[in-house]
């Protein structure tokens, strides 16, 4: 959740647990005290007391409990240097990628490429990373959709659907910063992205062309695999939504 005062009045996003950042309406704020809607009819009522809110979810018949902290700030200097560049596909096998549902795994090895052959599981690596920049190229077809996440939580958007607008559009951060150039299409070919992730600002090169240019990412995209944004986190490649995506080549360095 985002809170900012505009014009003395709170404006609110939220981020659901899939999808994209919503407005919140009916906003209510007296004192400590927050009250807003949003989505489907879903109501907040919180609290704010010793540094967290607490408070309850209403949906419906349906309530639920809610407690919240503040999310850490995440502001560091870039590293002075970064290592020589890893594999973290060696193009014959998925050692080190894990399956979030093994059952409905569709990702295979074919020929240097990390193909899914049809929607099913997402991908992750397992180990996890901090700071670091990542190499890699894509090929998405017409109609695709797939997404690259950034510790797991920050999802680079991977596709050529139809999308509302550019905050959905391929390169963009999911929902929340759109790509500064407009790139051509090219389903069916081969791309390269190149992000660097320092904290919680992301650059973003696309075919050689930056668009994004060390943009602070304002909080988890829908899917992420947590909210704790302090903690390092895999590469998560979304699988679930539709298949025929490629991927190859993909790299890593690390601050020296």
């Amino acid at each position: 959740m985002e809170v900012v005062e505009d014009h003395g009045n709170a404006r609110i996003r939220v981020q659901p647990r899939t999808g994209s950042v919503v407005p919140a309406g009916n906003v209510r704020m007296e004192g400590t005290h927050l009250a807003f809607s949003f989505g489907r009819e879903i109501h907040w009522d919180l609290d704010a007391a010793a540094g967290e809110l607490s408070g309850t979810q209403k949906m419906g018949n349906r309530a639920a409990t809610l407690k919240g902290v503040r999310a850490p700030d995440l502001r560091r200097p870039a590293p002075k240097s970064w290592s020589a560049p890893e594999p973290l596909f060696d193009g014959s096998n998925l050692k080190g990628w894990q399956p979030d549902r093994p059952e409905a795994n569709h990702w295979v090895a074919r020929d240097g490429v990390l193909l899914n052959e049809e929607r099913g599981s997402n991908l992750r690596t397992t180990r996890a990373f901090d700071d670091f920049k990542l190499h890699i190229e894509l090929n998405c077809p017409d109609g695709g959709n797939s997404g690259v996440y950034l510790r797991g939580r920050y999802e680079i958007q991977v596709a050529y659907e139809k999308g509302p607008d550019a905050y959905h559009s391929m390169g963009s951060i999911y929902g929340f910063l759109k790509p500064s150039v407009e790139m051509p299409r090219r389903p069916g070919q081969w791309e390269t992205l190149e992000a660097t992730l320092i904290g919680r600002r992301v650059t973003l090169v696309r075919d050689g062309v930056t668009i994004l240019d060390d943009q602070e990412i304002p909080g988890i995209t829908g899917g992420a695999l947590d909210s704790n944004e302090a903690a390092p986190g895999p590469i998560y490649i979304q699988g679930d939504h539709t298949g025929g995506m490629k991927y190859r080549n993909i790299r890593i360095s690390l601050p020296n």
